[in-house]
């Protein structure tokens, strides 16, 4: 069979991908290979990373995109592997699926940061959301639920990328590295010639919870990151911004399994951290982190009410330990205000993010006169349903930006009762899961 070819376009002077060599764009394969028995796309040698630019694709191939692994989605999709940087600014190699419309030219482009939360390769969104995926069967759930957000984005006319923001390492909660995967996931999209893209494309960030992770990090990266990107505006819900708020209010409570598995994930990109719990995690500790370490959301999620600080075994609260002080800090959200709008909702109360760090935060851009944050509290909340009842809302603002509508300028903040009240809403939500059913019979995703 042919292969297809892909090249970068012309870019910006401060792109530093710039013009590409052309790219092999190998077929869809009829049954996907797990990344663990895939390694030359998911982990290509070092030296061929390096001498990429951030941003620039690897590799690129066809895939087959599902509901839930089985059932067939009418899209253009692809894979492209590509050149980032983890947060220490070395080159890593990372994974993104992009999507369009059938045989469109998309003037608008969505980067949705699906929750991971995971800490095996094989949760991986650009796995878990193919035909064939095994994945939704053995524990992730989350990543064909959010997948129907890139649908309702598809199904407006955008193209759609979906990073696997973990990295080759899984490092679950790890918020600068998730951000600069993101970022430079857009650059791999916006420079794959397959895609279309029109060269002065809008294109929006958005994620809920563990994608609200890298979300929120890659709205406060891009100004200095990645600065050539077109970014109009970052919609996050469920917002992790402190993760030791997160932590002490999981300790010995339903979450702290989930938050068990982040403290792993955070262990795979701060070596310090890692020789700190290595030193001081007691055999229980260990034990429950290598039953989780090959598992996804479901599974990890399922040792609840664990002391997580009973488990270190140091003199004090262990969140005054120098390793997790510097580990919090680095992951902390707020260190600078995003250049783009910001549409942020948040449940209160919210079991799993409490909502103190995300007024913190919101309170924290708002110092400068250059915000732009409109934060919406729903106090009918519960976090999973907040992000059903905020996703359709969420949405709406995004529609607004990619279409040029300005937002609003400064900061609001409204507090409402249950965001699935909001009419417009329920209109999209409505349309977006009409779409999303008839697609189950071949119909094609945003085509006009």
């Amino acid at each position: 069979m042919t292969m297809a070819l892909v090249s970068g376009v012309g870019a910006a002077v401060a792109d530093p991908v710039g013009v590409q060599a052309p790219v092999p764009v190998q077929p869809a394969a009829p049954i996907p290979v797990p990344p663990e028995l895939d390694p030359a796309f998911y982990h290509p040698p070092s030296a061929v990373v390096a001498a990429k630019a951030p941003g620039e694709i690897i590799a690129a191939r066809q895939i087959h995109v599902a509901n839930v692994g089985v059932i067939p989605l009418n899209v253009d999709a692809w894979q492209l592997s590509y050149r980032s940087n983890d947060s220490r600014d070395e080159p890593i190699a990372a994974v993104t699926t992009v999507l369009k419309p059938r045989g469109s030219t998309p003037g608008k482009l969505l980067s949705v940061q699906i929750a991971e939360d995971s800490l095996a390769q094989y949760c991986s969104p650009s796995y878990a959301v193919q035909q064939w995926s095994v994945s939704p069967f053995v524990g992730q759930i989350v990543a064909p639920a959010e997948f129907v957000i890139a649908q309702g984005a598809l199904q407006q006319g955008w193209g759609v990328v979906i990073p696997d923001h973990q990295g080759p390492n899984q490092a679950y909660a790890a918020g600068p590295l998730a951000g600069r995967i993101t970022l430079d996931g857009i650059r791999a999209a916006r420079n794959f010639q397959p895609m279309r893209m029109l060269p002065d494309a809008r294109i929006g960030l958005y994620g809920y919870s563990g994608g609200a992770i890298a979300t929120g990090h890659a709205a406060e990266l891009k100004r200095t990151y990645a600065p050539e990107l077109n970014i109009v505006g970052a919609a996050e819900g469920g917002v992790p911004a402190d993760l030791g708020v997160t932590l002490d209010v999981a300790n010995n409570q339903l979450t702290a399994g989930l938050i068990l598995a982040a403290i792993q994930g955070l262990s795979r990109e701060y070596p310090e951290f890692a020789e700190f719990l290595d030193r001081h995690m007691d055999p229980l500790g260990r034990a429950i982190m290598a039953v989780q370490s090959p598992l996804c959301v479901q599974y990890v999620s399922d040792f609840p009410f664990l002391n997580l600080k009973g488990m270190l075994r140091v003199p004090g609260d262990p969140m005054r330990q120098p390793a997790v002080v510097d580990v919090v800090d680095a992951t902390r959200m707020g260190k600078s205000v995003p250049d783009m709008p910001m549409y942020i909702w948040q449940g209160n109360p919210d079991e799993v993010i409490p909502v103190g760090q995300v007024n913190t935060l919101v309170d924290t851009y708002c110092k400068s006169p250059d915000a732009r944050v409109l934060y919406t509290r729903e106090h009918f909340a519960e976090h999973v349903a907040t992000e059903i009842s905020g996703a359709a809302p969420a949405l709406l603002w995004m529609r607004d930006r990619l279409d040029g509508v300005a937002a609003q300028p400064g900061c609001k903040t409204n507090d409402v009762g249950w965001l699935a009240l909001d009419p417009a809403g329920q209109q999209l939500l409505a349309q977006t899961f009409g779409e999303t059913f008839a697609s189950f019979f071949g119909k094609p995703i945003g085509v006009r």
